[in-house]
This record gives C-alpha cells, sequence and structure tokens, in this order.
C-alpha cells in the first residue's frame, strides 16, 4: 500500500463514494445526495483542503479528507481531519493507522501545533484514533424532540 495526494483524476471515484463515506461516518444517521456530497466537498477543497489516499494496484482502498480550520476562540490556526473512510472490502487490515499518521505528519512538517477532528461517540474508528494520541477535548450533546 502508498499513501499518496489525490490527483484530479481521483476525484470522480472519490466523489462517487463520498455519499456512503458521510452515511457511514454519521453511523447511517445522514444519506446525503451525490450533488450534496460534491458540494460540500468542493467547498473544502476550494479552502486548501486535500485527499491523501491509500492505494494498492491502482485501487483507491481509503482516504483521508483533511484542511486547516481555525479554533473558534482562540482563532488559532489548526489542522482538521474532516473525514476517514476506507471502503468496506479493505476495512480491518490496518489501512487507517497509516493514512491517520500521513496526514498528522503533513500537518507537522506545515507547523501547525494541533490537529482535531470530529467524531460520532459510538464510531468504532474512536479507539483508533485514542491509540494514535487523540484525546476528547470538547463534548457535543444532543436533545432529540421528535
Amino acid at each position: 500500500m502508498i499513501i499518496r495526494k489525490a490527483v484530479p483524476s481521483d476525484l470522480n471515484t472519490i466523489l462517487s463514494l463520498t455519499p456512503q463515506a458521510i452515511y457511514d461516518g454519521t453511523l447511517g444517521e445522514v444519506m446525503p445526495s451525490e450533488e450534496k456530497a460534491r458540494s460540500m466537498v468542493k467547498a473544502l477543497l476550494d479552502r486548501g483542503g486535500f485527499y491523501l489516499l491509500a492505494v494498492e494496484h491502482d485501487e483507491i482502498l481509503g482516504w483521508v479528507l483533511a484542511g486547516t480550520t481555525k479554533d473558534p476562540f482562540t482563532e488559532k490556526p489548526l489542522g482538521f481531519i474532516y473525514e476517514l473512510y476506507i471502503r468496506k472490502p479493505y476495512r480491518g487490515q490496518g489501512h487507517s493507522k497509516p493514512l491517520m499518521n500521513a496526514a498528522i505528519e503533513y500537518f507537522q512538517q506545515q507547523g501547525f501545533i494541533e490537529v482535531r477532528l470530529s467524531a460520532k461517540a459510538k464510531n468504532p474508528a474512536m479507539r483508533m484514533y485514542e491509540d494514535i494520541g487523540f484525546t476528547t477535548k470538547t463534548v457535543s450533546m444532543s436533545l432529540n424532540l421528535g
């Protein structure tokens, strides 16, 4: 497996799988249309976001969508992992950590002192994030009224 930045010819494959990636990442709560997913991704890419891909034999196994943001209180610039996705046939084979580590290394090389991400509380990836060194910084809570 190699990890590389996505090139324009990769985007059609990635974008066709993005609704499923969002569905899986939200634990089945959200399944956006391909048009909505493209719009969301385009906004991130237009702000300097990028994909790192795990590739084997010219097949995309998965990716990290990364970019930058600012802390809402301090305005401190941060690296941000917007999405981690491993295609179903390739899950459980150790591809997530190398992708995450590549993104973290990129942010370190760029001089960022912190990387953040958001995940659903019951997302199985939480354990892997903690193994890498992520800690819970804030908790978002929800009350369903309907």
